[in-house]
Formats: C-alpha cells, sequence, structure tokens
C-alpha cells in the first residue's frame, strides 16, 4: 500500500506512464502524490490536463520528491537520462522501478551508481485499461515492504507476478508483453472470416471480440484448465470438433511455439 504520506513519481511521461498514473488514481491516490517530468513542455501540459498531479521538466525534482518513481523513458534514452540523475539518486536511495524492455538491471545499478532498491518489469498495453498482466523482478536490495510498494503500482493496471530470476522476463515478454498483439492477429483473421460470411464488419468484430473476453474470464475465474474448457465446448462429430482438427492438422501449437521462442530469443538478443 502507498501511504498518505508517500510520494509516488514518474521519469518519462509516455503512454504506460499515463496508464499507471491513471491506475493509481483510479484506485485512490491522490493525484497530489504524483509528480511525473518530460522535456517537452507540451506532453507535461497535455498530462495535466488529463490528472491534475504535478509535472516539471526536471528529472531531479522527480527524483528528489519521490519515494518511488518509474523509469519510463525510450530504452535508447535510458543511459543518458539514468546516468544525469545518479547523484540524487545515490544521495536520497528511492525505489526505482524499471519499465524499459531489454535493459537489464545490471547496466541499470552501473548507470546509477550501484545498491539501489531496483525493480524491472514488463507490463503490456491491456494496463490502459486497467486489464494489464505485469511480471516484476526485484534486486537484493529491495526490502519487503519496498517490494509491496513497487507491487502496488502495478497492481493499479491489472495482475502482477514476481519471478525469481531476471532471466525470466524475457519469457514474460513473450508471453504476455507482446501477447496481446497474437490476440488482435487472431481477432483480424476471426472479423475477416465473419466479413466473407456476410456478416457486416461491427458484428463479427463485437462477435469474436467478446468471444476472446468471455473464454480468457472462464479461464482467470477458475471454470476449468484451458483443455478442458476446450473440450467441453468440443462436442463430437460438431462444428467446434471439425474447425479445432482444422488447426491442429495446420499445426498451430507448433506455430505458436517457435513465435514465442521467437519473441523470446528477441528479448534476450535486445538486453545484450
Amino acid at each position: 500500500m502507498i501511504s498518505s504520506q508517500q510520494t509516488i513519481g514518474f521519469i518519462g511521461s509516455g503512454h504506460m506512464a499515463s496508464a499507471l498514473i491513471g491506475g493509481l488514481i483510479a484506485n485512490g491516490l491522490p493525484a497530489q502524490q504524483i509528480i511525473a517530468s518530460d522535456p517537452d513542455p507540451a506532453k507535461g501540459q497535455a498530462l495535466t490536463e488529463q490528472y491534475p498531479i504535478q509535472v516539471t521538466q526536471d528529472n531531479r525534482a522527480v527524483v528528489n520528491t519521490a519515494d518511488l518513481f518509474v523509469l519510463a523513458v525510450k530504452p535508447q534514452m535510458m543511459q543518458q537520462v539514468v546516468e544525469s540523475i545518479r547523484d540524487a539518486v545515490q544521495q536520497r536511495k528511492p525505489v526505482v522501478i524499471s519499465i524499459a524492455a531489454g535493459i537489464r538491471t545490471e547496466a541499470l545499478q552501473t548507470w546509477l551508481g550501484g545498491d539501489i532498491a531496483l525493480v524491472r518489469c514488463m507490463p503490456n498495453t491491456p494496463a490502459f485499461l486497467q486489464a494489464g498482466a505485469t511480471g516484476l523482478y526485484a534486486t537484493p536490495q529491495v526490502s519487503a515492504g519496498q517490494k509491496q510498494l513497487a507491487e502496488s503500482i502495478l497492481a493499479s493496471v491489472g495482475i502482477t507476478c514476481w519471478l525469481d530470476h531476471e532471466a525470466d522476463l524475457d519469457a514474460v515478454t513473450a508471453i504476455s508483453g507482446s501477447g496481446p498483439a497474437y490476440f488482435f492477429l487472431v481477432l483480424e483473421a476471426m472479423e475477416q472470416a465473419g466479413k466473407q460470411f456476410g456478416l457486416s464488419t461491427a458484428t463479427a468484430r463485437q462477435l469474436s471480440a467478446q468471444t476472446a473476453l468471455g473464454a480468457a474470464r472462464m479461464v482467470l475465474e477458475g471454470c476449468g484448465e484451458p483443455a478442458e474448457l476446450r473440450a467441453r465446448v468440443t462436442s463430437p462429430g460438431g462444428t467446434t470438433e471439425r474447425a479445432i482438427q482444422s488447426l491442429q492438422q495446420d499445426q498451430l501449437e507448433e506455430i505458436m511455439r517457435r513465435a514465442l521462442i521467437t519473441a523470446r530469443d528477441r528479448a534476450i538478443e535486445l538486453s545484450h
């Protein structure tokens, strides 16, 4: 939990930072306990119009104010930004959360000067609707209380899963970080098929998307294992069985396995 005495900061005010800020406020954190920085005054102004938080162009002001801050800058800018705030971070020792893909904690610790309570995580885009899934990894410097504080930030936009090994974040990237795009592709295909069958775009999209939502909820709400739920729908000799047979003949499971391996391997490449 975030106490009334704690301030949460964001360095960078892009889409994911905005989603987290929105989630925190929706979950009851007063806007005056949030501060964000962005070098672009226009982006800062846009953020304050959306949320009545503190906004600055000075990254050090965030470090000097926040008990925990989120590094929400592009990976290619990370070293420059982090090294510019190193002295302030070393002086105050706040908890630091990085949501940047492909940048290991070892590099972040080096740029920050070392011995920092650092959490690296991989949220995904459904966080914008507070329906995200985030894997988190904490360095040894992070205390139990600090882990709870960090978790409360990401839990404001969805579910969270702590990982024992940083390398597991590469798998998280492949499954949930990139995962929404896989389902969007399936929905595109279902929508196109529906249109070919004569349905309107709106009807095909609504039916496909609601079906995906309902199927996911059945798994998350404990209605059964995915394989069990699939079996329940697949009546012998019926339409579903025929469709599943077609998908399996085309090796859907192997296609997905290869895709996830490719995504995981690319995440590993980006971290080196």
